[in-house]
């Protein structure tokens, strides 16, 4: 029929279901302009187009269904009129909003992709260390904002009252791992032999930069250049903590690899 459109035709000119029109229709809000009494069929004008777009775009600033009913069943017009700015306001508070987390999404897809350009490219290097000798803390596994801001402390809490005289340590903390299992540490200027004292022998270590994000990809990466390389599979890792601020720190990944 010209002028009329099925429900399958209506559906696709606005952009909705034909679910959606059967639920206007259930509901009142849109109903079909004419039925054939023979066959059922339902019929929308270009008058129910024109209402279907604007329940869409009502819908899309946030307004519910029974918010949109009642505004489509106002017969004053200053009541329509006032009721379309507010939802034009709420729609440029949405965009605002949108636009505003768009760009903090941006940042941090930026952030990211940067870190993963600096994984891919991580450069490697060899270091000479004379022999160095740490103590493995007793509890503390990883670096925190606590237990960096004074280390120390623990280290001589975890010693003897008789070891404590003995040692002292050089502002300077890393992470050892071995088997599977990670110890913090300390680098001991003074020691006496006990339980947690470990010698790392001088000599040659392959060495990368990273950061807490990149570790494990740039751990991985100088295990596998220590294999295929040097021949070698370390029995440890290192990881020297870099304060970069107040807040923060990087890694110095060591893996000895000779004398």
């Amino acid at each position: 029929m010209k002028n009329f459109f099925t429900v399958s035709q209506t559906a696709k000119i606005v952009g909705i279901t034909a679910e959606t029109l059967r639920h206007y229709d259930r509901i009142d809000l849109v109903k079909p302009c004419r039925i054939d009494e023979w066959t059922g069929y339902r019929y929308y004008s270009p008058q129910e187009i024109v209402i279907l777009n604007t329940i869409k775009a009502l819908r899309c600033m946030g307004l519910t269904l029974s918010e949109i009913k009642q505004l489509l069943a106002y017969d004053d017009f200053n009541k329509i009129i006032a009721a379309f700015k507010q939802a034009e306001k709420c729609a440029d508070e949405k965009i605002a909003e949108l636009n505003y987390a768009k760009e903090k999404i941006r940042r941090a897809r930026k952030f990211y992709e940067n870190e993963l350009s600096d994984a891919m490219q991580e450069n490697t290097f060899i270091q000479y260390y004379h022999q160095r000798v740490i103590l493995l803390s007793d509890k503390m596994e990883k670096p925190t904002l606590d237990n960096l801001w004074n280390y120390h402390r623990h280290f001589y809490a975890q010693l003897s009252d008789s070891q404590r005289g003995e040692f002292s340590f050089e502002d300077l903390a890393g992470i050892y791992e071995r088997n599977g299992q990670s110890r913090l540490f300390a680098v001991c200027k003074r020691f006496v032999n006990t339980e947690g004292v470990r010698v790392l022998p001088q000599g040659k270590y392959l060495c990368a930069d990273c950061t807490e994000e990149t570790r494990e990809r740039v751990i991985d990466m100088l295990l596998e250049k220590a294999k295929k390389e040097y021949n070698i599979i370390p029995e440890y890792t290192i990881r020297l903590i870099v304060l970069s601020g107040i807040l923060q720190w990087n890694y110095q990944i060591q893996l000895y690899i000779s004398e």
